[in-house]
């Protein structure tokens, strides 16, 4: 098999998808933890464009962004595949890839909201988009969204609601309330219960601990 390796930050809800991915799929590979603030020259050698994590490399050859990575490896390892056999669900399954991606930026404004208006802004800002997954993408009674079968919108989904997990803790802010969105909650837990996400999801206790300091840096700097 050919050699993989995994440049990432363990606390990136976009390096998570690529865990996921690869331990769903039993994929063995060798993981390298970066520093956020003392990138590896190998990172910035493999992602000489935005110098970002994650990073994967196959066989020498380094492949960049989280969700281009997840259908690169899906593409390579067909067992337990995550993206639909249908074009056109293939292509539906992308069309909600793609706006899960597009709601990170109110993510963002949470962390960098300097007075509880701001933040209770954003959070409502938040609620309407989820409100669009709720009653648009996870309308039907399926246990994940590719059915009984994990598939490539439930990871990019569920490393996005792990991370608002932890902004709730973090900012004392509710936004994953139960009766506002049930569909998300059931589907939620669900997926966080499945083993191979178990075991491949840091401790919410650590998550918290690491991530407060550095959104407090993010938000005096803004």
């Amino acid at each position: 098999m050919a050699e993989v390796k995994l440049h990432g930050f363990w606390y990136s809800p976009f390096t998570l998808r690529v865990v996921w991915t690869l331990n769903l799929k039993d994929i063995p590979y060798e993981n390298i933890e970066e520093d956020r603030f003392n990138k590896s020259p190998q990172l910035l050698q493999y992602n000489p464009v935005h110098k970002k994590t994650p990073v994967l490399v196959h066989d020498g050859k380094p492949i960049c962004e989280s969700m281009i990575i997840v259908e690169y490896i899906d593409e390579i390892w067909p067992q337990n595949s995550l993206l639909p056999a249908d074009p056109y669900d293939r292509a539906q399954a992308r069309f909600w890839v793609k706006y899960i991606d597009e709601m990170i930026s109110t993510l963002s404004a949470i962390i960098r909201s300097k007075s509880s208006e701001d933040r209770e802004k954003a959070k409502e800002n938040l609620w309407e988009r989820l409100g669009v997954v709720e009653d648009q993408c996870l309308k039907d009674e399926n246990k994940f969204y590719g059915g009984d079968n994990i598939n490539i919108v439930d990871i990019a989904l569920g490393s996005f609601v792990k991370f608002i997990e932890v902004l709730e803790i973090t900012f004392k802010v509710e936004i994953l309330q139960t009766e506002r969105f049930p569909h998300l909650h059931l589907w939620f837990n669900n997926f966080k219960d499945v083993q191979v996400i178990k075991e491949n999801t840091p401790h919410q206790e650590k998550f918290v601990a690491f991530l407060k300091p550095l959104f407090e840096k993010i938000l005096a700097s803004s």
